[in-house]
């Protein structure tokens, strides 16, 4: 078995490499060999400095997330970072590449550090609702003080070297293209000019602008204050970073490795974890675990509205060449315009420059000739929501692609083997439901009819991954996965509504329970239109026992179809997104509340929110029972990136773990005693209930 760290003799340096592919992870085994090979070169009187350095293009990205959940073996990665900083001889962190959360900290305890342009930096942590727990929270701020040690650790996004370099950092960029021999320069010039090296716990200069320090954590506690919404971790970094300013050293890590547990064990923990590990599983499907994808170079766009220009800049960004068509030349510029905007934008804020946009418009091609379509891999249609019209579509798509190019549905809702069914390629046929603005929402539902080839299934998935999507793997049903379980607590949003309580005390509510808005803000911002269109497309399917409520579509008939009309279930002020409270819908939902005679309940908090998840929860059971979702993780994700569901409870599925499923069933049982049909229990939540089991234990390993 290879060495997860390899010690090296340089003339009087010992050049350490951290050797854990992929990205040189902190596990047990590279513990122990840097705990050794650090030791050895500090008792080795011919070795005068200590180098470490990642393999490959990783410093190293902290925790081995293998281990986590598991026991923790010695040495702890605080031993470490304490025995290189209290050491005697100068040690250099040479950051070859991404260094994050634990490599960070490691890098942090030497006293030099030396990276790489490249180079990415960072305290992710409080993604995953913990804080840095090997100094960070204290080594940091003494270099660079509390403003940008906390902007670091309560963001978590990365840095450049330039702005570690910028911040204090780093102490040197190598543009020599060779990071070893430029850092034996850096080392022997050290030596030769006998500077002096101070650790890190004694290092003053962050801790001088004492009135700045202190204004940098008010204003955090302000911040997040407003934005926390149940998390727990960011409150703990802000004191830990508070006590690194005014505390000793030790007794700074002392409370810093106190934060840390009581985060570990904290509710908002469990359910970030849960996040992080359902994007990684919905990624790994087993039936194309090693299958090739098709090639994937030119990219069809049919559409180029507010759909179809984000999935172009979603490509675009990708690397991929776009063919964007419309049917005549103003729907063309209209999304010519849809696309340029995006760049513009990113010009106006400094993120991009007029020739980077020039070199990403080169890969785009707008045009009005459908032929066009023929020099694609993979076509995108991105047309209005209607079976009919998409059929049409693609019967015109089979005359006109080559063979093997992969064809691709954007519906939210439509039966994609009917659409495959006006091919005479249904295995080439897959749904690709993108959530808008597509050039920013991370989640991807991947339909899978019946008929579809692995390859065009991993060709779907291809496309995904590059273009940094969360990809989910969904069955060929009536909304696929998220827009179904948004039918149910949807359903059940209007329920509340026409009992007695307003739409927008649900909205405050859901909004409490930590969503960004409430299901009648969502009606408005999606454009009430689209939903209208489908509960009239299902009218005749619609069973007659359903309860149906009727002010959505009250609402519509009026042209209101939210933020797009300046007029929905709010009013909204010309080019405003921030809504008021609308006397006239609340006149409209009397009016239908009057016509069915119902009895006024005004709905507490807790209880909205008994109803709302527990539609969700019900209803996504049923979705697992049906195998349109292939385990409860999947569903989370898709609730978590495409539907705002509250990241720190992990999502619905979680939430009902840790809820209770038990509790789960006993609230959905009571609610059916006042409409059996809506809230008839899931089967397989009942068996689950009687087993004694969880959601958890049916996901995949």
């Amino acid at each position: 078995m290879k060495d997860a760290v390899v010690l090296n003799q340089e003339e009087t340096n010992s050049l350490i490499t951290i050797s854990n592919p992929p990205v040189n992870a902190l596990s047990h085994e590279v513990r122990k060999g840097l705990m050794k090979a650090i030791n050895d070169s500090l008792e080795d009187p011919g070795i005068e400095t200590l180098a470490i350095i990642g393999s490959g293009k990783f410093f190293s990205a902290g925790a081995d997330i293998q281990e986590f959940g598991k026991p923790s073996q010695g040495p702890q990665l605080p031993e470490i970072c304490n025995l290189i900083e209290s050491s005697r001889k100068p040690v250099f962190a040479l950051i070859n590449g991404t260094a994050l959360g634990g490599g960070l900290e490691l890098a942090l305890s030497a006293h030099f550090r030396i990276a790489v342009p490249s180079a990415k930096i960072g305290l992710p942590e409080i993604h995953l609702g913990l804080l840095p727990g090997s100094g960070g929270t204290q080594r940091l701020p003494r270099i660079i003080g509390a403003e940008k040690a906390l902007e670091m650790m309560l963001n978590g996004n990365p840095v450049s070297a330039q702005v570690g370099l910028s911040y204090g950092v780093i102490d040197w960029v190598d543009e020599t293209g060779d990071l070893t021999v430029s850092a034996r320069g850096i080392i022997q010039e050290v030596l030769e000019e006998k500077q002096s090296f101070t650790a890190t716990r004694e290092r003053t200069e962050g801790l001088q602008d004492e009135g700045g320090n202190r204004n940098a954590i008010e204003d955090q506690r302000i911040v997040w204050g407003k934005k926390a919404k149940g998390l727990y971790s960011p409150f703990q970094i802000i004191d830990c970073v508070k006590n690194a300013l005014s505390l000793p050293f030790q007794e700074g890590l002392q409370f810093e490795r106190e934060s840390f547990n009581r985060c570990l064990e904290s509710p908002q923990r469990k359910g970030l974890i849960h996040a992080f590990f359902a994007e990684r599983r919905c990624k790994k499907i087993h039936e194309i675990r090693d299958v090739q994808p098709r090639k994937l170079e030119t990219l069809a766009v049919l559409g180029g509205g507010t759909m179809g220009g984000g999935i172009t800049v979603a490509a675009l960004d990708a690397g991929l060449n776009v063919v964007m068509i419309e049917r005549d030349e103003a729907s063309l510029d209209k999304g010519r315009t849809n696309v340029e905007k995006v760049y513009d934008r990113h010009i106006s804020k400094g993120r991009m420059s007029s020739d980077e946009k020039q070199k990403i418009l080169s890969r785009y091609h707008p045009t009005t000739d459908f032929e066009k379509v023929s020099s694609a891999d993979m076509v995108i249609e991105a047309v209005f929501e209607e079976m009919e019209v998409k059929k049409d579509v693609f019967r015109k798509l089979d005359q006109c692609v080559r063979p093997g190019t992969v064809l691709a549905s954007n519906t939210s809702y439509l039966d994609i083997d009917q659409i495959a069914s006006t091919t005479s390629r249904p295995q080439d046929v897959l749904g690709l439901h993108f959530f808008s603005p597509a050039n920013i929402m991370k989640l991807l539902e991947i339909v899978v009819p019946s008929r579809l080839s692995d390859d065009a299934l991993a060709t779907g998935f291809a496309l995904a991954n590059r273009m940094g999507k969360v990809p989910v793997r969904a069955g060929n049903s009536d909304g696929f996965i998220g827009n179904r379980i948004l039918g149910a607590y949807a359903k059940v949003a209007g329920y509340m509504m026409e009992d007695g309580t307003s739409p927008y005390r649900i909205d405050e509510a859901v909004r409490d329970f930590g969503y960004p808005i409430g299901p009648f803000q969502m009606f408005d911002l999606a454009g009430g239109d689209i939903g209208w269109a489908n509960r009239k497309r299902n009218a005749e399917s619609r069973d007659p026992q359903e309860r149906y409520v009727h002010v959505a579509d009250r609402i519509c008939e009026r042209g209101w179809f939210g933020q797009k009309t300046g007029r929905g279930f709010y009013l909204y002020e010309e080019n405003s997104r921030n809504g008021f409270e609308d006397p006239e819908v609340l006149a409209i939902i009397d009016e239908e509340r009057s016509k069915k005679e119902i009895r006024i309940r005004d709905y507490d908090p807790e209880e909205i929110i008994r109803r709302y998840l527990g539609a969700m929860v019900n209803e996504g059971a049923k979705v697992l029972g049906e195998k349109v979702a292939r385990c409860p993780s999947d569903i989370d994700a898709v609730q978590l990136y495409g539907y705002g569901f509250p990241r720190f409870r992990g999502g619905p599925m979680k939430y009902a773990d840790m809820y209770g499923i038990d509790r789960i069933l006993q609230d959905i049982q009571e609610f059916s005693e006042e409409d059996p049909f809506f809230w008839k229990p899931s089967e397989l939540l009942q068996d689950l209930v009687s087993k004694g089991q969880t959601f958890d234990d049916l996901n995949l390993q």
